[in-house]
C-alpha cells in the first residue's frame, strides 16, 4: 500500500470528480491520504471528505500566504476530529514578500509568529507538524529547534536544503514528491541519498507538481507511483520495498 501524505483534495479542481480521483488511486494501491490543513476555507471540506471515505485523513493549520487568516480558536474544534492527524501546513515562505524592506520584515514577523504558534498547538495536543519551507531554510530551521523539540513532523516537499537534513534527528521525515521526477531536479537527487530511507514519506501536492510524464495536468494521488519509481531507481532497492518503508513511516508519523 502506498500513502500519499500530501494532498490538497479539498481543492475546486476535485469538486466535479472526487470519487474518480480516489478511486483510480486505490485502484492503483494508494490505500490512505492525507489532506493538508492550508486555507480556512476549505477545511471543512476536507473534514468532510475524511468522513465520507476511510482512508482520507486531514490536517488542520494555516499556510504561511494566509497568516492573516490565522485564528487559533475558530479551528480548535477541527484539531480534536478523530481523524485530523497533524497541525498545518504551516511554516515560512518567502517566495512572494513585498518591495518596502519595513513591509518586508512585517511580513516575516507575522508568518514567524503565526508558524510558533502552530508548532507550540502541535505540542499542546500532541500531534505531528506538517512543515512548508519555501526560501526560508535558516530561518525554518531556527524556529523548529528552538520550540518544536521533540515533536517531529514532516518537511513538506523537501526542497533539497542541506542544513534541514539534520532535523532528521527530531523526529522530522522528509516528503518526496514528484519534483523528484524533473529534469532539472539535480540538487535533489544528488541529496536524496542523504536521507535515511526510515525518514522518507511520500506526497503528490496534487493538484500541483505533477510528476513526469503528466507534467502540465492536474496531479492526483495515483502518481505517487512515479515518485516511487524514481526512488527506487535512485535508491537502487526495489520498488515493493520503497512502497513498504515509506508507508510504515507515514503510519508511524500521522499515528494512522
Amino acid at each position: 500500500m502506498i500513502v500519499d501524505t500530501h494532498c490538497h483534495l479539498d481543492d475546486d479542481r476535485y469538486s466535479e470528480d472526487i470519487d474518480l480521483v480516489i478511486g483510480r488511486a486505490i485502484d492503483g494501491g494508494v490505500g490512505r491520504f492525507v489532506i493538508p490543513g492550508a486555507d480556512p476555507l476549505s477545511l471543512s471540506r476536507a473534514a468532510q471528505l475524511a468522513e465520507t471515505y476511510e482512508g482520507v485523513y486531514f490536517a488542520v493549520g494555516v499556510h504561511p500566504y494566509d497568516a492573516r487568516a490565522y485564528d487559533r480558536s475558530a479551528l480548535a474544534s477541527y484539531a480534536l476530529h478523530p481523524k485530523c492527524v497533524a497541525i498545518g501546513e504551516c511554516g515560512l515562505d518567502y517566495y512572494r514578500l513585498p518591495e518596502n524592506e519595513a513591509d518586508i520584515e512585517s511580513e516575516k514577523k507575522l508568518q514567524k509568529e503565526v508558524f510558533i504558534d502552530q508548532i507550540l498547538w502541535a505540542k499542546e495536543i500532541g500531534k505531528p507538524l506538517i512543515v512548508h519551507i519555501r526560501d526560508s531554510g535558516r530561518d525554518c530551521l531556527e524556529l523548529l529547534e528552538t520550540y518544536a523539540g521533540e515533536r517531529g513532523g514532516v518537511l513538506h516537499c523537501y526542497n533539497a536544503d542541506e542544513q534541514l537534513l539534520g532535523l532528521a534527528k527530531r523526529n522530522f521525515y522528509f516528503g518526496i514528491g514528484g519534483v523528484l521526477t524533473f529534469k532539472n531536479a539535480r540538487k535533489l537527487i544528488q541529496v536524496y541519498p542523504k536521507i535515511p530511507l526510515e525518514r522518507i514519506v511520500v506526497e503528490t501536492d496534487a493538484p500541483y507538481l505533477t510528476p513526469h510524464p503528466h507534467r502540465g495536468e492536474r496531479n492526483e494521488p495515483l502518481y505517487t507511483k512515479f515518485v516511487i519509481e524514481k526512488m527506487s531507481e535512485l535508491s537502487n532497492l526495489p520498488i515493493e520495498q520503497i512502497e513498504s518503508v515509506t508507508t510504515q513511516n507515514a503510519n508511524r508519523l500521522f499515528g494512522i
